[in-house]
């Protein structure tokens, strides 16, 4: 899986409250909508700029908090391909894969805002396209790839009936 576009940088500890505000909580019934609104407190012009296809490029423990399950999917509804970040928070990390939000661990230092990257899931590889450069990560396992592709968790138990890897 190849993916490509813009980095949006954020810095550490972004919570699951900074990605879906409580002030909004009354729309979590209409996750759309939602999304217009993420990571609101974090970058006020975020939601109305990001574009499909681009990254979210964060610190250490992205998605700490609450266990919001709409944080990763108003992400993911907002257009962005892929979180990268030096840690998740446990539960955020499970959810994305889980939704179909791939989540990549990695040093995020020499990412800037607004880098246009490319990223090879299977292999492991960022490149940067703006610097002109590289980054290596630990490819996801078979499995996450498979979830991936099949539009997360409860799309892979549709295709295939049950929890296989092939």
């Amino acid at each position: 899986m190849i993916l490509r576009g813009r980095a949006w940088k954020f810095g550490d500890d972004v919570s699951t409250d900074l990605i879906a505000s409580g002030r909004y909580f009354h729309l979590r019934s209409d996750l759309k909508e939602l999304a217009k609104y993420v990571l609101e407190d974090a970058d006020s012009e975020f939601a109305k700029k990001v574009s499909p296809g681009d990254f979210v490029v964060g610190g250490r423990n992205f998605g700490l908090g609450s266990s919001r399950e709409h944080a990763p999917t108003i992400i993911k509804l907002a257009g962005v391909s892929c979180v990268l970040a030096k840690s998740f928070a446990r539960i955020f990390f499970r959810n994305s894969i889980n939704i179909g939000l791939p989540v990549i661990e990695c040093d995020t230092d020499k990412i800037s805002a607004q880098d246009e990257l490319e990223i090879d899931l299977e292999k492991g590889v960022i490149k940067n396209i703006t610097k002109k450069s590289e980054l290596k990560f630990a490819a996801l396992p078979k499995a996450m790839t498979q979830i991936l592709r099949d539009g997360g968790l409860v799309g892979h138990i549709k295709k295939h009936g049950d929890f296989k890897i092939e």
